[in-house]
């Protein structure tokens, strides 16, 4: 198996590619997902978005800097790998420096599971405390969601899935394109 095959998958045991390939080749990975995510999540705008990642954040990262904005951007490509950024913006205020941060998140995820959604933004308000992508980073990402990696797998399995059929799963525009 090529590793430009599965770009999403790469990193993943090659018997989990080939049966994610299975699926793909017998038409059923889409079928997979959506019988274990059924509906999408119910946050609809950047306000909401804005709310519930503030809700996450006070309860697991009180401490951590303060985020000024969340939304979803349709700028973000996930062809470039990235679900979603966390940026950090430093200016002077009178005499000491002070940070915004932002997170925004790709608006493919507008319409997906709940469980997508969550390990996105969990992934992104991690980055308020651990910058590098390290054991600390992912622990703390467990933390806030104990099933994280099953997640970001199954995210990868959608970019798959929506990469090889063109087929969005959940939402508006679901089964056209």
């Amino acid at each position: 198996m090529t590793p430009d095959l599965l770009p999403y998958l790469r990193s993943y045991p090659l018997a989990l590619q080939e049966q994610a390939l299975a699926l793909l080749e017998q038409g059923q990975l889409g079928a997979v997902l959506l019988r274990k995510y059924p509906q999408p999540h119910a946050v609809r705008g950047d306000r909401g978005l804005y709310d519930y990642a503030q809700e996450l954040k006070n309860r697991y990262l009180r401490n951590a800097g303060t985020v000024n904005k969340v939304l979803f951007d349709n700028k973000i490509h996930v062809v470039r790998h990235a679900l979603g950024l966390h940026t950090a913006v430093s200016r002077v205020q009178g005499g000491r420096l002070a940070a915004k941060h932002e997170i925004r998140v790709a608006a493919l995820f507008k319409q997906a599971p709940a469980e997508f959604l969550q390990m996105i933004v969990v992934h992104e308000l991690a980055h308020l405390r651990e910058k590098d992508h390290g054991k600390a980073f992912y622990q703390l990402c467990t933390h806030m969601e104990p099933n994280y990696h099953q997640y970001e797998l199954d995210v990868r399995l959608y970019l798959t899935h929506l990469e090889r059929t063109g087929e969005r799963l959940w939402g508006a525009d679901a089964g056209s394109d």
